[in-house]
């Protein structure tokens, strides 16, 4: 039993803009005695569609080129019948190159009839199938999603009202191409033109148009690499449309979280102070890690630095939080557990999940600089270098729970003596936790001790000593680190009495 030969998807006679009794046309292109793009018959199938069921063509499965074929394809043997492959559909606007199928939706308006836009078959077994609008207002209804390309015929009349007009008050030759591409934006549209209008077709690329064509030149080859080209035009503009405006937000989001990290408030302390911030997800400038220095109205120097669990922009805005709400509670004179009760408060209520948590640490350097308090949240304890001492760790026995891990946990304030010279560093686990090798033995916190004090040993201080840290730890590591990682400096340098 003979295999029916595939067609083309049916497109009924409304998409035509015709009603379904009307007559046929004589064609003057590809040696068709129908028009492919207004005659129906009654049962709703275009002419064409019925022309291709009875003689085979055009066809998907190769051959010579038949674009100017005047005698009309052959038809088809029960093997060829049986062995050819069925239509494609077509994808939308946007889809990917993978479509062998293109809609083309024509708009023009040709009593004569002299143009005549067939369905084509270019050597590289591209379909192009035709649907036509013989206005404004049928091309609207027309223009679904499965239309790839619009041919516009510029001669069209410009839709009523008229809006559009020239910049010297003339009237606008491309009046009904600005309508089409304000109608269909993501579409690719090709201009057709008659030669004696020859300035229009570039006029109207300008405007936004993908190509244009002339109508004394056009056949089925030119037209099938036209409507290709214009289409793989069309998107790649929407692609680089669409990395320009990721960028533009990259960088506004850049920016944005450049103006959430702090600037320390040490105006009239004797203090120098340093910072390092490195988040650890993949093209972020803000990580959950947060710190922050202020210089009270009493000469108290208050430094804080924290870490929320997990690395993601919700972790990170809820560090922002927390920082700011430390801020604003030192200045208004809270310290030690009474602060950390109140920043709990302020997590408890703003984190997304009960799970979330955040360790913190906080010193309170007294006006003369000799000496601060200290509280931890399970947070690392800092590390002091104090002159004539080596670096070592501050004591971290009364360390209290992390802030939103108990309900009613305190946090023990204890005081410590600094000296007269020294440089406390502050920072948070991501630092520590890196890897020395290619084995699984952390850096820990010894390890971290005695780097810096190999660093101090060389005269390294504040952005170099920081710096270099920073460096000799990623290099252990063998890479980048993958946990945020935050650290502060401050230090206090009182000359040698001769």
């Amino acid at each position: 039993m003979p295999v029916p030969i595939p067609r083309q998807r049916v497109i009924p006679a409304v998409e035509n803009g015709h009603d379904g009794d009307a007559a046929p046309q004589s064609s003057p292109l590809a040696g068709s005695p129908t028009d492919v793009t207004r005659g129906t018959t009654p049962g709703g199938t275009t002419d064409h569609e019925n022309h291709t069921a009875a003689t085979g063509g055009p066809r998907t499965t190769g051959g010579a080129d038949r674009s100017g074929d005047s005698s009309g394809p052959a038809a088809p043997t029960a093997t060829e019948a049986a062995e050819a492959p069925a239509p494609v559909a077509a994808g939308s606007p946007g889809s990917g190159p993978a479509s062998t199928a293109l809609t083309l939706l024509v708009i023009e308006d040709d009593p004569t009839g002299s143009l005549n836009i067939p369905s084509l078959l270019d050597s590289a077994e591209l379909t192009v199938r035709v649907r036509t609008a013989r206005n404004l207002t049928e091309a609207e209804r027309l223009l679904t999603d499965d239309v790839h390309c619009i041919l516009l015929d510029l001669a069209l009349p410009a839709p009523a009202p008229r809006t559009e007009a020239a910049p010297d008050g003339a009237e606008d030759e491309l009046a009904v191409l600005r309508h089409v591409l304000r109608l269909a934006p993501r579409h690719a549209v090709l201009a057709l033109t008659g030669a004696e209008n020859s300035a229009r077709g570039p006029e109207a690329v300008g405007v936004g148009a993908q190509d244009f064509l002339y109508r004394d030149e056009l056949d089925g080859r030119l037209l099938s690499r036209a409507v290709r080209y214009a289409v793989e035009r069309k998107r790649a503009d929407h692609a680089q449309r669409q990395l320009t405006e990721s960028r533009l937000r990259a960088q506004e989001n850049a920016r944005l979280e450049r103006g959430l990290l702090p600037t320390p408030l040490l105006e009239g302390a004797p203090l120098r102070f340093a910072a390092r911030y490195r988040p650890g997800r993949s093209r972020a400038l803000l990580g959950g890690d947060f710190y922050d220095t202020v210089r009270t109205s009493d000469g108290t120097v208050h430094a804080m630095i924290g870490d929320v669990c997990g690395h993601g922009p919700d972790e990170a805005a809820l560090g922002v939080e927390l920082r700011i709400a430390w801020r604003a509670l030192t200045f208004a004179g809270l310290c030690g557990d009474e602060l950390l009760s109140t920043l709990q408060k302020v997590l408890e209520n703003e984190r997304s999940d009960d799970e979330i948590f955040a360790t913190l640490c906080t010193v309170d350097i007294s006006p003369d600089g000799r000496s601060a308090g200290l509280c931890l949240a399970g947070h690392p304890s800092p590390l002091v270098a104090r002159q004539g001492h080596l670096a070592e760790l501050l004591p971290y026995d009364d360390n209290g729970p992390a802030l939103g891990l108990l309900p009613q946990a305190r946090w023990p304030r204890r005081q410590v003596e600094l000296g007269r010279s020294w440089s406390l560093m502050l920072y948070t686990d991501g630092l520590v936790e890196g890897r020395v090798g290619a084995g699984n033995q952390r850096l820990g916190q010894d390890g971290m001790v005695s780097l810096v004090r190999g660093l101090l040993a060389e005269g390294l201080r504040g952005d170099a000593l920081l710096e270099a840290a920073m460096t000799e730890v990623r290099a252990l590591n063998g890479g980048e680190l993958t946990d945020d990682v935050a650290v502060l400096l401050l230090d206090r340098m009182v000359p040698t009495r001769s």
